[in-house]
């Protein structure tokens, strides 16, 4: 029997590795890709101070910060609502970290966590895919797509996808909303600067990486179709309309796609022998880039309680009690934060469009309460 089994190499699941790889364990890490590779090709990642803190205690960051490319600074975040007042900037400056956040290369993130995994004594299987996972008061199991079994005295879920668990069902929330995401060239230089913009149709976002800016549009299905299809210049056109005086000279477009949005949310997110993390756990909206910090808290903490138990405790319901404890107020209010803004903003009307700038007026004019606000953007809820 292993002592710990993690479903899932990704950027969560490998995090968790690393911050056990030290440990006198054995511990095992299975992937469905195949060595070297990502089962999303490359995309891009918007993580906070926080993240890049736990980089850093896991050797990681150097690497990451050092590819070329790789890396993008968010040192100022804009935040307002179209066709009413009230705006907030979010500085790197006030709180005295350099960046708030980075956007940063799933690939370059990927290919840094497995090349520190290869250091270290954890035995990582590629194009292991995973059917299910049991559990029973003395051990887990889990079962691959082959029928191979392996039994650890904890298993934890990272693969993002939701692996069945035994006794764990998953709540999903459609917002009957996609989002439009796409790479835009810019007349003038982005200079760190990432855009929160509350639109009629949804959160928009703008968000620097490398020479050009990261968007996601946040709009109906039927309307997603509509505008994949426009011409270059006519998608240029009404993406300036719709973003309003914030932030214009938009001059390319290029690598259009869309993905439905939804809140999912494993209920309950730890049972016997086995705890779920990641998106596993809680698949947020990207409103506010909480989702992958949020996992990324996640496998830190429970690294951090893995090292800190016996290994005769390791596993048992006491010790996943104490760390589902400890991460309560962390992912609740997570998924109420993210969840909240999108129905706060969900809707294009009159009448709220006033207190909503009031509130964005006062966060920008209170720093206590700006203050707080960021640092939980930074660090999450405890």
């Amino acid at each position: 029997m292993h002592d710990v089994v993690i479903v899932g190499a990704g950027p969560v699941g490998g995090t968790l590795a690393l911050a056990i790889a030290d440990a006198d364990l054995d511990v095992v890490a299975l992937d469905a890709r195949s060595k070297g590779s990502t089962l999303r090709g490359d995309r891009s990642l918007a993580i906070s101070h926080g993240a890049r803190l736990i980089f850093e205690r896991l050797s990681i960051w150097p690497r990451l910060a050092q590819t070329a490319h790789a890396v993008t600074p968010i040192t100022t975040i804009d935040i307002s609502q179209a066709g009413g007042f009230g705006v907030t900037t979010l500085r790197a400056e006030e709180q005295a970290v350099p960046a708030l956040g980075y956007v940063v290369s799933y690939r370059a993130l990927q290919a840094a966590i497995d090349d520190g995994l290869a250091r270290t004594r954890t035995d990582v299987r590629f194009e292991s895919a995973v059917g299910s996972v049991s559990h029973t008061p003395a051990y887990a199991t889990v079962q691959l797509a082959d029928q191979t079994e392996l039994t650890a005295r904890l298993a934890v879920v990272a693969d993002g996808v939701g692996t069945a668990v035994v006794g764990v069902s998953r709540d999903r929330r459609d917002y009957d909303q996609v989002a439009l995401i796409a790479k835009l060239d810019t007349e003038a230089p982005h200079g760190g600067v990432a855009y929160e913009r509350f639109t009629a149709t949804g959160p928009m976002a703008l968000l620097p990486e490398g020479d050009h800016y990261g968007l996601v549009w946040t709009m109906s299905p039927a309307e997603a179709d509509r505008v994949l299809e426009l011409p270059d210049a006519a998608f240029l056109r009404e993406l300036t309309h719709h973003f309003g005086a914030r932030r214009s000279g938009f001059v390319a477009v290029r690598e259009r796609k869309t993905f439905p949005l939804a809140l999912e949310f494993a209920r309950p997110a730890s049972v016997n022998r086995c705890v779920l993390i990641g998106n596993a756990a809680q698949a947020l909206h990207p409103i506010a880039g909480q989702g992958f910090n949020l996992g990324l808290r996640d496998a830190y903490e429970l690294g951090r309680a893995i090292n800190g138990c016996p290994r005769d405790g390791l596993g048992d319901r006491s010790m996943i009690d104490a760390y589902a404890a400890q991460r309560r107020a962390d992912r609740y209010g997570g998924i109420a934060f993210t969840h909240g803004l999108t129905q706060l903003f969900a809707f294009d009307n009159a009448l709220l469009r006033w207190p909503r700038g009031v509130a964005l007026a006062l966060l920008d004019a209170l720093p206590a309460a700006k203050r707080a606000f960021t640092r939980a953007m930074l660090f999450g809820i405890s």
